[in-house]
């Protein structure tokens, strides 16, 4: 499991599958309101809370969506008790409760709009571009962490962004930094038009 906040009020849980088989859930099993996936929810906002401070103490939306191989990807998000208040500006209305379901499963409901490929080897990063160019994708380039981190973004169906992460996976793996840490503190390479620019410099 591994916790990233995005934003003051939403944090980005990686569950593998090795976790899921660890607790005796299997793939399917993910959607249902079971007690086991009552207790991976809990056992996700403890880790969340104990990783980066982040604490649901009132009404949140939980999304969801499967990578093939790597695992799932639940976004948590706060919903604030009043239209422009964040977390922190006050106590939330009692009727808003309702939205906070403490027998929480997951739904399927979620599309990711963007991902972050880290590549450790130059070549296989022209690789995974050259299986990538047929889809409309948007991407970026930095180094960071001894990688070259590679952004992907795109309003893609939820079946070509499982296209999209099995071509690429082949060649990389998910990032452990999101693309707001690397506006902030990576190296640009290129901003924009990344896999454009990398097929024209360096053909096949």
């Amino acid at each position: 499991m591994r916790v990233e906040r995005i934003a003051r009020d939403k944090v980005r849980i990686f569950i593998s599958y090795d976790d899921l088989e660890e607790r005796g859930i299997d793939r399917d099993e993910i959607w249902h309101n079971g007690k086991k996936v009552q207790d991976l929810f809990w056992d996700m906002m403890e880790t969340a809370y104990m990783e980066v401070g982040f604490d649901i103490a009132g009404p949140i939306s939980v999304e969801a969506f499967t990578m093939p191989t790597e695992g799932v990807v639940v976004i948590v998000t706060r919903i604030p008790s009043m239209p422009g208040a964040s977390h922190d500006d006050g106590e939330y209305a009692e009727d808003e409760e309702a939205y906070f379901e403490r027998d929480h499963g997951f739904s399927p409901r979620s599309t990711p709009t963007h991902m972050v490929v880290a590549f450790r080897d130059f070549d296989d990063l022209l690789a995974a571009c050259r299986t990538l160019h047929p889809y409309p994708v948007h991407t970026a380039l930095y180094h960071y962490d001894g990688a070259y981190q590679f952004v992907i973004r795109g309003d893609l169906r939820p079946e070509q962004w499982e296209e999209v992460f099995s071509l690429v996976a082949e060649y990389g793996e998910m990032s452990r930094v999101t693309s707001w840490v690397l506006e902030e503190y990576g190296k640009v390479i290129f901003a924009d038009h990344a896999m454009e620019q990398l097929l024209q410099n360096f053909p096949a």
